[in-house]
């Protein structure tokens, strides 16, 4: 895996608005998920395999925790 930007526990914020891709099943696809500048903390770090770069989970509150990608957050 490409090195990672950011790292595990790290405060962010959100670069995008950040929709559904599909990969969030409460929601439906295309929703908003998190907003441009909301607030939220990296609780895990994994990988894209295809890609080989880091995919950052960020949790956004207390029920949402969104997959994203080093260009979508910023640190704050």
């Amino acid at each position: 895996m490409a090195e990672p930007k950011y790292q595990w526990g790290q405060k962010v914020k959100a670069a995008i608005d950040l929709l559904n891709d599909g990969s969030f099943p409460e929601a439906p696809e295309g929703a908003l998920l998190v907003q441009t500048g909301d607030a939220g903390e990296i609780v895990k770090i994994g990988s894209h395999v295809e890609t080989d770069t880091p995919v950052y989970l960020v949790e956004f509150g207390p029920s949402r925790v969104v997959g994203c990608l080093e260009d979508e957050i910023v640190a704050y």
